[in-house]
C-alpha cells in the first residue's frame, strides 16, 4: 500500500496532515469524521509557535548585540583607564615596572582615604600589594615625557638598586602619559617635620632624634662614598626623613637626585631643593655637589635639636633667625639655651652641643670649609674631636652670609625643581 499528498498548491512551504486512519481487512472502515481535530487551529497554533520562535530569535540576537557593545565599551574604557606607555628601551627594566592596574588595585582606585602626603612633585597614596600583602607608599608624579624621560627611568631604576637601612627602598615605578608611579616603602610614622613641628613633637625624645640624627648622616655616607656611583640627593630636611615603626630615621623622596660616577663632576646646572635648606653657591651657580647636601643636612640638625624651622613666623625678634640666635646663645656661653623646650631638659648636653656646632659647621658658607660626610659620622660617633670655632665676630660674618645668601632667593615653604633627573656616566 502506498500513500502519498497531492494536489500541491505551488507555495514553496506548506502544510499537510492527516486526521485520522482507519483499516479493516474485511468490509469498510468506519472514520467517525466529526470526531476528527480541526487541522485550521491546529495550523493558527503553530503559525503562533513559530512567530514566537522568530520573535525570541530576534529578541536574542538584539541582546546578544547590545551585550557585545557594552562588553566592548566597558573594555575599552578600562583599557584606557589603566594604559600606560611601555617602549622598547623599557624591557631592561620590566622586573622593577608595576603594572598600573595592581597599582591602582593597591591604593583602591587611589581614594582620599589613602592618601598620606603632599609634596612638591605629587601626592602619595598608602598601597597594599597582593599577594604579599606588601605595604608601600605610592608617589604619582607629574611628567613632562620629553627626550629625557629615558635617562629618568634609568635613573630611578638605579636607585632601586640603592640598599642601606636609612634609605627608603625604592621598588619600582609605572609610566603613563604625563604621570610618572613611583613605588617606595611604607613609613607608618610619616616624617620627622611632624614631630618636630607638628602635633607630634613632645613624643620624640633626645635619644631618638639623636639616633635620627646618626641615621640621616650614615644614609648620606653610603650616597656619596660607599655606592658604584655619586648619589646627590638634592633635598636633604626634615620633610624628606621619614621614620619607620621603630622611629629609625630613613632618607627619602629622590626625586631631585644626581647621580655621576666617582671622580667626575655632577652636570646639575639649575637650581633644585628647597630654599632654605640651599647652599649659598647653589643659587649663583645652581650645580649640586655633596658639599651642598652637607649643608642642607647641616640646617636639617639644627632644627632637629631646636624643635623649630630655620626661619620662625613668630617669636622673640632675636630668635627669629636660627644660626643667628644659635651663635648668640654660643657667644653668651648658653648654647643649650637653644634646644627644643619640649625635650624638657632632659638630654646629654655634650651631644646637644656637638649637634649644634657641627649643624654650624656643616652649613658653612665656603663649601670647602664643610666637613665630609665622613667626617660626620666619625664626629657624631665620637672617634673624631669636632675642631674648635671660636664664636667670634669672624664666623658669625661667614654664618650670616650663609644664612642671608640662602633668605635672599625664597621662603622656607617653597621648593625648586629642574622637572628632570640626568646621568651622567654609567657603569
Amino acid at each position: 500500500m502506498y500513500v502519498g499528498f497531492s494536489a500541491s498548491t505551488g507555495i514553496p512551504e506548506g502544510d499537510h496532515y492527516i486526521l485520522g486512519w482507519s483499516f479493516n481487512r474485511s468490509g469498510p472502515a468506519n472514520l467517525d469524521i466529526s470526531k476528527l481535530p480541526d487541522f485550521r487551529k491546529r495550523g493558527a497554533v503553530k503559525r503562533l509557535h513559530k512567530g514566537l520562535n522568530i520573535l525570541i530569535i530576534v529578541l536574542f540576537i538584539a541582546l546578544l548585540v547590545v551585550l557585545c557593545s557594552t562588553t566592548g565599551a566597558v573594555y575599552f574604557v578600562r583599557r584606557k583607564k589603566f594604559a600606560e606607555i611601555y617602549e622598547d628601551w623599557e624591557k631592561e627594566y620590566s622586573p622593577q615596572r608595576f603594572s598600573y592596574k595592581k597599582l591602582y588595585q593597591a591604593t583602591r582606585g587611589f581614594k582620599d582615604e589613602e592618601l598620606i602626603g603632599r609634596g612638591g612633585f605629587g601626592d602619595v597614596y598608602k598601597g597594599i600589594l597582593p599577594p604579599t600583602n606588601l605595604e608601600v607608599a605610592i608617589k604619582r608624579v607629574i611628567h613632562n615625557a620629553d627626550q629625557r624621560m629615558k635617562e629618568f627611568v634609568a635613573e630611578i631604576v638605579s636607585m632601586g638598586r640603592l640598599r642601606h637601612r636609612n634609605l627608603v627602598q625604592l621598588h619600582g615605578y609605572c609610566r603613563r602619559k604625563g604621570e610618572l608611579l613611583l613605588v617606595y616603602d611604607y613609613m607608618p610614622n610619616k616624617s620627622l617635620d611632624k614631630f618636630l613641628y607638628g602635633n607630634e613633637r613632645s613624643n620624640l625624645d633626645w635619644f631618638q632624634r639623636f639616633k635620627i640624627i646618626k641615621g640621616i648622616a650614615s644614609g648620606l655616607l653610603y650616597l656619596h662614598e660607599e655606592w658604584e656611583q655619586v648619589v646627590i640627593h638634592m633635598d636633604i630636611k626634615p620633610a624628606n626623613v621619614l621614620l619607620d615603626a621603630d622611629l629609625n630615621g630613613k632618607l627619602g623622596d629622590f626625586g631631585l637626585a644626581r647621580l655621576y660616577d666617582h671622580g667626575s663632576n655632577p652636570e646639575t646646572t639649575v637650581p633644585a631643593g628647597t630654599p632654605s635648606y640651599m647652599a649659598p653657591e647653589l643659587h649663583r651657580n645652581g650645580k649640586g655637589t655633596t658639599s651642598s647636601d652637607v649643608f642642607a643636612f647641616g640646617i636639617s640638625i639644627l632644627e632637629v635639636a631646636c624643635g623649630r624651622r630655620r626661619t620662625a613666623l613668630h617669636g622673640l625678634p632675636e630668635q627669629e633667625n636660627l644660626i643667628d640666635w644659635v651663635i648668640d646663645c654660643w657667644e653668651r656661653g648658653a648654647i643649650l639655651d637653644v634646644s627644643d623646650p619640649n625635650l624638657g631638659g632632659l638630654y646629654t648636653g655634650e651631644q646637644v652641643e656637638l649637634v649644634l656646632k657641627l649643624g654650624l659647621f656643616c652649613s658653612h658658607t665656603d663649601p670647602a670649609a664643610r666637613p665630609s660626610m665622613r667626617q660626620v659620622m666619625q664626629y657624631l660617633d665620637g672617634d673624631v674631636r669636632l675642631p674648635d670655632i671660636p664664636p667670634d665676630s669672624t664666623v658669625r660674618a661667614v654664618f650670616t652670609a650663609s644664612n642671608e645668601d640662602s633668605n635672599a632667593e625664597g621662603s622656607s615653604s617653597g621648593t625648586i625643581s629642574t622637572g628632570s633627573i640626568l646621568r651622567v656616566g654609567g657603569r
